[in-house]
């Protein structure tokens, strides 16, 4: 993958939540969602693309989600490190509420981008992202506070890989930050 495909691509790959060509309205989200609540570091356990091409192993950049943010505008900061080719680095990605509770979109060049906090018990979160630009990409990921997989969360978030007919994908994380040269 190239590093110019900038770092809305690498959310992408970093959270490797990806879903079949499905409508977006298909998609649920959690009643009550309190964007506060799942601010902190999350592990990714499980991850799943629509196109596998996309989180191949044999890819040289590696990302990870490390933590999630909000601010006082409502906004949602996903904290991302990517490691590849001699590279280290922290990217930050905002996304903005919409009208609707747990639901949140942003842009980037040539396309934009949609987050659905799909289910959550706030220790445990199943999250999509949808990527449009000259194609869709739908992406999903199984997040932890600790590595740690719950039966239960693990059994929600195979029943979506499976509606959606995802490919599973390979898990990074990264302690993070990046050590300094």
């Amino acid at each position: 993958m190239a590093l110019e495909k900038g770092p809305l691509l690498l959310l992408a790959l970093g959270l490797g939540l990806a879903g079949a060509q499905k409508a977006l309205e298909e998609v649920p989200v959690q009643p009550g969602f309190d964007a506060q609540k799942v601010e902190g570091r999350w592990l990714t356990l499980q991850l799943a693309a629509s196109h596998a091409n996309l989180v191949s192993p044999a890819d040289p950049v590696k990302l990870a989600l490390h933590s999630i943010r909000t601010r006082g505008s409502g906004d949602v900061d996903f904290v991302l490190f990517w490691k590849g080719e001699g590279v280290c680095k922290e990217t930050n990605i905002i996304v903005h509420p919409t009208q609707l509770q747990g639901q949140y979109q942003g842009s980037f060049e040539g396309g934009s981008m949609h987050v659905r906090f799909v289910s959550t018990d706030y220790s445990n979160l199943i999250l999509y992202v949808r990527f449009e630009d000259d194609e869709i990409t739908n992406l999903w990921v199984l997040l932890a506070r600790r590595m740690l997989e719950d039966p239960k969360w693990l059994r929600r978030y195979l029943e979506y890989v499976e509606k959606f007919h995802l490919q599973k994908a390979l898990v990074f994380n990264i302690d993070g930050p990046c050590p300094r040269p």
